[in-house]
């Protein structure tokens, strides 16, 4: 899955037990989308997580730049149904590194 938005929230960067490094922010997204034949914009909010290596290039995001994230949905935890995307790699579409891919290898 691939999404497009603005960086508008980041949590400081954590490491797990075995010390990998853990990102969490939120996307907001919107755009215009064809609907029965109409126009519709659509806004959304959605949780990110990155681990390993995208977590240190969420990190890099600054917030409000806009950055397209690929990954997959999962849900938040047991407890929760909410959506998350799990980053697995960004670029980077507005500031300093405007037009850079970051992406895990293999």
């Amino acid at each position: 899955m691939e999404l497009s938005g603005r960086l508008v929230e980041r949590k400081v960067l954590r490491y797990t037990p075995a010390g990998v490094p853990v990102s969490e922010g939120r996307l907001q997204h919107g755009s215009t989308q064809i609907e029965g034949g109409a126009e519709r914009l659509v806004e959304v909010e959605i949780a990110v997580l990155a681990l390993g290596e995208p977590a240190r290039w969420l990190q890099a995001a600054p917030l409000g730049g806009v950055v397209k994230a690929t990954g997959f949905l999962a849900a938040k935890g047991h407890n929760s149904k909410m959506p998350v995307l799990h980053v697995n790699s960004i670029e980077f579409l507005e500031g300093n590194e405007n037009g850079s891919i970051l992406q895990e290898e293999g």
